[in-house]
């Protein structure tokens, strides 16, 4: 889909902030924090806050979300501060928008979090991959709230947006509405973005068991958005990732090859940011850039700790790991913005959830040494011990043995090469036939 959401002219849209506090809900953030965020999140798409207002409600209104006097208030303010778009930093159910954009009028736009962040996400995805997965988002999230203000959305779309082709709305059947037909074309092109995006994970795999075949450990970035991890794949590898003080400024996954002080090399692969609040179809989405993170060797937490909200920002992205089933994977928590830090650094409850923390500057490039030999000895833990004789008629694999520092020791017998290996326990399976004792 294309970003048409948002004016791109001179003039930015005005947006008016509402935030809500449910009851008995945990909510990470203050609401205030939640509120400054949306701010931020509304900056980032290009829309100039004008306004905010906040309600906690005791007893959810089935029409309106929330209380009406509250809502007569927040139109008045509308009008007052000449407000052309109401953000809500919650993602409203369908019948809720429904009746929200009956009360502000047609003059008002209404979003809420999860399509601002759509919005945001489609504005950054730089390759064909991050194209998909954030078309597919919009359309799911689009799909259960069709009203006729979102009618013509194929049409808007452009067949695809980025990556072109035809597309447009089929012809309409005996007394079907223009809502029914855009209901059944975004439903073929839902269909359509899966089977593609099917194909890119299928590709991804096989890239991922080409990778492992190589022998190199994948360390995976993790972190809040904004918490500075294009900024050390950049310091780790003199990369040129595109870096940037906002929300959400990369989404697509780089990888690198990085050189710990043992002299392996391992691969750094980025990761799109996590944020509270993330919208659900968007993790399914992306779930072909996530698989990165499941299939790291190793997770690397990256922390602002100059922010306000440090540690619920860690709670954030811990909650979003374990949505993906990655919170037991082994993870080191990087405190990043050090040089940022008007005081001390602060302390967070580990709970056995690391193997280790390290702070780091990644601008400065401060503490870069620490977290590598944190980074070597912690895959080191991961490694096990093999006794092999690879036979002399198969050289290649005592070649890719050697050229991938696994050997110990050696020893020439008269059947073939007597090695000890060290390597990753993934990769113990590889090299189990030739294999004369049991790993340790």
């Amino acid at each position: 889909m294309t970003n048409s959401h948002f004016s791109h002219d001179d003039e930015p849209e005005r947006g008016y902030l509402v935030g809500i506090a449910f009851p008995q809900e945990r909510a990470l953030l203050s609401i205030d924090d939640s509120l400054e965020e949306l701010a931020l999140l509304a900056e980032t798409a290009g829309i100039k806050v004008v306004g905010r207002n906040w309600q906690r409600i005791r007893q959810i209104n089935p029409k309106s979300l929330i209380g009406t006097g509250k809502l007569q208030e927040i139109l008045d303010d509308v009008m007052l501060c000449e407000a052309s778009v109401v953000l809500f930093d919650e993602e409203l159910s369908p019948r809720h928008q429904r009746e929200l954009e009956k009360h502000l009028g047609e003059s008002v736009r209404l979003l809420d979090r999860s399509a601002l962040i759509l919005d945001i996400f489609a504005q950054h995805a730089r390759t064909s991959e991050g194209a998909l997965q954030v078309e597919l988002a919009q359309y799911e999230y689009r799909l259960p709230r069709l009203t006729r203000q979102w009618t013509h959305l194929a049409r808007q779309a452009g067949g695809g947006g980025a990556r072109g082709g035809s597309g447009g709305v089929g012809l309409r059947g005996p007394g079907e509405t223009q809502l029914e037909v855009d209901r059944r074309e975004i439903t073929r092109k839902i269909t359509k973005l899966k089977g593609e995006l099917e194909h890119v994970r299928a590709h991804r795999q096989l890239h991922r068991q080409r990778r492992r075949s190589s022998g190199l450990p994948l360390v995976a970035l993790v972190g809040y958005t904004n918490a500075g991890k294009s900024t050390l794949i950049n310091a780790l590898t003199e990369a040129d990732v595109y870096a940037a003080d906002r929300l959400f400024a990369t989404l697509d996954p780089t990888t690198r090859r990085v050189r710990l002080p043992d002299r392996r090399d391992v691969l750094l692969t980025d990761t799109v940011g996590f944020i509270q609040k993330l919208p659900t179809t968007l993790i399914a989405a992306f779930r072909a850039t996530l698989e990165e993170v499941i299939e790291a060797d190793l997770l690397l937490h990256v922390v602002d700790v100059s922010h306000n909200n440090a540690a619920q920002q860690i709670d954030a992205v811990e909650d979003t790991l374990a949505e993906i089933d990655a919170s037991s994977m082994p993870r080191i928590l990087v405190l990043n913005k050090t040089d940022q830090l008007a005081g001390t650094l602060p302390s967070f409850d580990l709970v056995d959830k690391y193997e280790g923390a390290v702070a780091i500057s990644a601008q400065e490039k401060q503490g870069l040494d620490e977290l590598l030999e944190l980074v070597r000895a912690t895959l080191e833990t991961q490694m096990t011990s093999l006794e092999v004789v690879i036979p002399y008629q198969t050289g290649k694999v005592y070649s890719d043995l050697y050229d991938r520092g696994y050997i110990q020791s050696e020893e020439t017998e008269s059947d073939g090469w007597r090695l000890k290996l060290r390597l990753p326990m993934a990769q113990c399976e590889s090299y189990r036939r030739f294999a004369i004792a049991d790993p340790e």
